[in-house]
């Protein structure tokens, strides 16, 4: 036994079904493994599809005479060179102890010098024969009977006393005369301005 269908509403229209999302298919991959052309581009390592523009080897050696690259010129820059500087200074005055105090000691370490040179000289006339051969002249000049002996007026000693008190009045000279010309420059300072002196860098 049928059963009657029920019927529909007027004015109803029927339902339509839900639009499905449309599936792409991928091309199915050669024989040879690489993909057509057209698809995405192959990773890094994979050789390139046929008909791409060929990138060029990075370890190619490179042909006689060319020049590197600019990027590896600027890497290595010569470093500026230094500006030397200069500073013009004035000697406007002396102190006199100062220069006093200076003086006394080079004039000691002088008569020091003078002292040991003398004993030294005679030293060695000595050894050479000097004396012998200057008192045998004078021998012979003043007769066969005659006693001159050179060592007799200048002996040893008596030249390192001599050089001594030399030294000695050397030292209180020279002391006074420096001081004395420390208190005149600065004198003579004062009205024409001092030495200049011009200091650089090395």
């Amino acid at each position: 036994m049928s059963t009657p269908s029920t019927p529909r509403p007027s004015g109803s229209a029927p339902k339509s079904a839900a639009p499905r999302p449309t599936q792409v298919k991928r091309p199915a991959p050669t024989s040879n493994g690489n993909r057509p052309t057209g698809a995405r581009p192959a990773p890094t390592g994979q050789p390139r599809p046929a008909g791409g523009p060929a990138r060029p080897s990075t370890g190619a050696p490179r042909p006689a005479g060319q020049r590197p690259p600019q990027s590896q010129d600027r890497l290595v820059r010569p470093a500026p060179k230094a500006k030397v500087r200069k500073a013009r200074l004035l000697a406007s005055k002396v102190e006199p102890f100062s220069v006093l105090k200076l003086a006394f000691l080079l004039s000691v370490a002088f008569g020091v010098i003078t002292v040991v040179a003398s004993v030294a000289i005679w030293a060695l006339l000595d050894l050479t024969g000097t004396f012998d051969s200057f008192n045998q002249l004078m021998r012979d000049a003043i007769g066969a009977e005659g006693t001159f002996d050179l060592r007799d007026v200048l002996s040893l000693g008596q030249v390192a006393s001599y050089t001594t008190i030399i030294a000695v009045v050397n030292v209180v000279v020279i002391s006074v005369l420096s001081m004395l010309g420390a208190v005149l420059y600065n004198i003579a300072a004062s009205l024409v301005g001092g030495v200049g002196v011009t200091l650089t860098d090395d």
